[in-house]
């Protein structure tokens, strides 16, 4: 009988102190650090947690896909407004931003497609 590959399951989602000192991070953009769960971030779907430093900023860039973005601690701004922990920000395809996080952040990021960096 054929299975289906291991589903994903993470728990404690809220305890981002624990997730943060458990999860392996490697460098993404300056200031922030990246810990994967699935797809590489260049082909296809992908997730993974981002963690801000303050004032780590990503430079504006499209989505070519659907971008689900999910503030487990801290915040992050963008020209939507302030989106505290708690937030789930759903970015359509076709749009654009730049995010900046003054204050430091964690956040699960899930993206349908790889993004287009435009600057």
């Amino acid at each position: 009988m054929d299975f289906a590959p291991a589903s994903l399951r993470l728990e404690h989602l809220w305890q981002s102190a624990t997730l943060a000192a458990t999860r392996h991070w490697e460098p993404f953009h300056p200031g922030i650090d990246i810990s994967r769960l699935y797809g590489d971030g260049q082909t296809g779907a992908a997730a993974a947690f981002l963690r801000y430093q303050p004032g780590a900023s990503v430079a504006l860039h499209r989505h070519v896909g659907y971008e689900h973005v999910f503030i487990l601690a801290g915040a992050q701004t963008d020209h939507n407004g302030v989106h505290g922990a708690g937030t789930l920000v759903i970015n359509p395809p076709g749009s654009r931003h730049r995010v900046v996080s003054e204050s430091g952040c964690l956040a699960l990021v899930i993206w349908e497609q790889p993004v287009v960096f435009e600057e």
